[in-house]
């Protein structure tokens, strides 16, 4: 294969449906910790949450828009759950106990007592023949794109089409919000609690809808995540998932608006071109080897990354040393 080809490739998954879940998924979590300085380890809860709303609605028969009423409403009560007994706290109690709860949600999810809503670690199939996803797409089957590589399936381009075009939407919500009286808050509690809670403001109050909007928004990626893939399985929703969230919101610039979808981009461009090379070297290299030697290099990415640009690629320098990060 060709460099040409490898950078085709990784382009395509970057601009593609992984980068877009990525991208929506990021901004969620870029709401609670890049605004709102929260530490929330288990936001892969969340998104497992949405895309179990989504399985459930479509084993009962349900329509796509109940799907994303059960997600939404299960992230909701997931937040306030979590956010009412621990934002009271400082940041590590609240990791601890977000990362907690979203592994006991995906051992629940897994346990055979819970077959019977959500299919236990078999998961749930066939989400989007009988939610119909598919089913208005305006795009005449065929393949779109140049060469050979850089190719998108209509298919592909219907949940390209939602997702993106949901990211947009909710980033330029949170842009309208953290520009409004709430983001100075927001950003005012991340900087220095105290201070915020002597100008009279209920900072719990205001970290809860921090927390329960950016899982929502979390819950959508994990809807959208399960209707493209068709399925729903608890081994999917596991703390790494996280973590490469983190670095998605960290490689774009914690606390900037476009951030998350830069991060997003940059992040699954360099993962698929580094598996591009990998297998393409005189010797072969196994799927495990090639796993872990594209982690070890995105983690050593993110430490020059925060040695030489610790505001991430978007992020300004100014704001970050004026807010003592």
């Amino acid at each position: 294969m060709s460099w040409l080809s490898i950078i085709a490739l990784a382009l395509q998954t970057a601009i593609g449906f992984q980068g877009a879940s990525y991208a929506l998924a990021a901004t969620g979590l870029n709401l609670q910790f890049g605004y709102t300085g929260l530490s929330n380890f288990g936001h892969v809860g969340f998104l497992l949450v949405g895309a179990y709303g989504m399985g459930i609605s479509a084993d009962r028969g349900w329509s796509i828009w109940a799907g994303f009423a059960l997600g939404i409403g299960a992230a909701v009560v997931l937040g306030l759950l979590l956010g009412i007994p621990t934002l009271r706290l400082r940041g590590d109690y609240l990791a601890i106990v977000t990362i907690a709860a979203a592994e006991i949600l995906r051992l629940v999810a897994n346990a055979r007592p819970s077959e019977a809503l959500t299919g236990g670690s078999r998961g749930i199939g066939g989400l989007s023949g009988r939610l119909g996803f598919f089913e208005p797409n305006f795009i005449p089957e065929g393949r779109y794109g140049i060469g050979g590589s850089f190719v998108f399936n209509s298919r592909q381009l219907w949940s390209m089409l939602w997702t993106w075009g949901l990211v947009l939407l909710v980033t330029l919500l949170i842009r309208a919000l953290v520009r409004s009286p709430f983001g100075r808050v927001l950003r005012s509690i991340r900087e220095d609690e105290d201070a915020a809670k002597a100008l009279g403001k209920n900072v719990v109050v205001f970290k809860l809808q921090s927390f329960v909007l950016g899982g929502t928004i979390g819950a959508l990626a994990g809807a959208f995540i399960a209707l493209d893939s068709g399925s729903v399985t608890p081994s999917r929703w596991i703390a790494p998932l996280t973590f490469a969230l983190y670095t998605v919101v960290i490689l774009g610039g914690a606390g900037t608006i476009w951030g998350p979808v830069a991060g997003a981009v940059v992040y699954w461009f360099v993962l698929d071109a580094v598996d591009g090379v990998l297998n393409n070297l005189w010797f072969d290299v196994s799927d495990t080897t090639s796993g872990a030697v594209r982690l070890a290099l995105m983690g050593f990415g993110l430490m020059a990354l925060m040695v030489f640009r610790p505001q991430g690629i978007l992020g300004s320098k100014k704001e970050m040393l004026a807010g003592g990060r």
